[in-house]
Order: structure tokens, then C-alpha cells, then sequence
């Protein structure tokens, strides 16, 4: 990791809803290093998705955002598609029913990359791979309802990063997934971070999944960014009443080892 990606500073961001105002976010101050894998920790309503959706651009129209957003690594606010990917709890919303997969993922690589449609198929079948897809050639052809969750998500991740983006947002990714695809599609992420030197924001409300290969946890709660830290000073010494909560709610005979990091 080297300098700073993203620095947000006193960022609020408040939904307007008739004649009633929602603050979702409030003046929140979090820098993000170029090349981390960083989680945003929080429960429903604490404020983790609406901070994923300001930093791609994808506030809904109306919302009111004061403080800033500054991108010292870019230049500039990140262009949709190519300097940024976003990952999606549910890629079926995200993935046109009515057009093959290859298509789908061609799509980004051609518009972002300026590839023609050979080359952008060419990547699109590579990048299945790349993302453990069983018999990418076949994939290519498939439409979405043909696959799983879980190759539905993968299919999802492909699109994210087919036009080489900087940053990668997986916004509750694994939520919807069983245990075991969960573990699957998080070492898949980590792989494809770490060989392309992408930023990751991994957003869950799951502390033990995010802890095991994650560099930072920021946790949010009702709005607010209650810490943010390495994950090994997190888990071992919170600040916050509400984080040891969180940690301590995994923390039973049912539960796996809350980290597993090597020496």
C-alpha cells in the first residue's frame, strides 16, 4: 500500500423523504490507502451502503452531501465502470436477463477499454476464468437464470473488473450466498485484488467474515464511524462498547474462529 486513495472529510450525506430528512451519513472522517483492503462493519441503517453508493456516484437524486471527497491516487471523482467496480448483494440486479453472459461482460471492456468485440469477448472468456467459472466457453452462452447464486455472483465480479478498475466495491456481496460459497467468493475477491493492485471495499455486517482477510476495519453504527483501525488492534483492543459487542457476538462454541492470520 502506498499514499491515499479516497480521504473523506466531515462527509454527510441526508436523504430527503417528503417533508422529513433521513441523515444516513454524519460528517464522517475516513481516509482510504491506495491498494487496502478496507471493510466497512455496521448493521442495517448504519450508514455502510450509503457510503459505498456516494463514493461510486449513485446517491439517488435529490440527497443532500456536504464535506468532501477527495481522490488524491485519481485526479479526479472516479469514472463509473472504468476506475471503479461495484459488486452488488444481488447480482440479478446487475445482470440482463435477456443478454448472455459474454455479452455482458464484453460490454464494459469494449465501451471502457475501446476494444472491438472479438478482443472484448477474448477478455470477457478470460476473465471467467479468471473467477473459477466451470467451462468458460460455455458460460459465455449461458443467460443468467442458467446459473447459481453463487456463479450468478462470480459472474457479477467478472463484470466489475472488466475494465481494469482501481477501486472494487463489493457492497454485502456474500450475504445472500451460503457458508460455503461465502468463503469461496471472499478468497476470489482477495486473489483478484491482490494480482491486479486493486482498492477494496468489502461492506458487510459481518465482522468475523471480514476480519479474516481484510488490512482495516472502519465500523459504522446509526450514521456515525464509530472506529476504524488495522484489524488486528479492532479485534484485539475496540474503543467502542459496540465493536467488542460485535466481536463478542461471534464468540461462542458454534461459531468458527473469529481470525486466521498467518505468522
Amino acid at each position: 500500500m502506498s499514499g491515499i486513495f479516497c480521504s473523506l472529510r466531515q462527509l454527510s450525506v441526508t436523504y430527503r423523504r417528503g417533508k422529513n430528512n433521513a441523515t444516513a451519513l454524519d460528517r464522517i472522517d475516513l481516509d482510504i490507502a491506495a491498494g487496502e483492503r478496507l471493510a466497512i462493519i455496521g448493521e442495517s441503517g448504519s450508514g455502510k451502503s450509503t457510503l459505498a453508493r456516494a463514493l461510486a456516484g449513485l446517491l439517488p437524486e435529490g440527497t443532500k452531501v456536504t464535506g468532501e471527497m477527495l481522490w488524491p491516487a485519481l485526479g479526479h471523482p472516479p469514472r463509473p465502470g472504468r476506475d471503479f467496480g461495484f459488486v452488488f448483494q444481488d447480482p440479478g440486479t446487475s445482470l440482463n436477463p435477456v443478454l448472455t453472459i459474454g455479452e455482458q461482460i464484453a460490454e464494459g471492456a469494449r465501451r471502457h477499454l475501446g476494444l472491438g468485440w472479438k478482443q472484448a469477448s477474448i477478455r470477457a472468456e478470460e476473465l471467467l476464468g479468471r473467477v473459477r467459472m466451470p467451462q468458460p466457453d460455455k458460460a459465455m452462452r449461458a443467460f443468467p437464470h442458467q446459473l447459481s447464486g453463487g456463479q450468478r455472483q462470480r459472474v457479477a465480479i467478472a463484470a466489475a473488473i472488466a475494465a481494469r478498475p482501481a477501486l472494487l466495491i463489493a457492497d454485502e456481496a456474500t450475504s445472500a450466498l451460503d457458508v460455503v460459497v461465502q468463503a469461496e467468493i471472499v478468497r476470489l475477491l482477495d486473489g483478484l485484488v491482490r494480482e491486479d493492485g486493486m482498492t477494496l471495499l468489502f461492506i458487510t455486517h459481518d465482522i468475523a467474515l471480514a476480519s479474516g482477510f481484510v488490512d482495516r476495519i472502519a465500523v459504522f453504527r446509526d450514521a456515525h464511524l464509530v472506529e476504524a483501525g488495522p484489524v488486528r488492534s479492532v479485534l484485539s483492543a475496540p474503543v467502542s462498547n459496540y465493536t467488542a459487542a460485535l466481536i463478542a457476538s461471534h464468540r461462542d462454541l458454534a461459531t468458527p474462529p473469529l481470525i486466521e492470520l498467518a505468522p
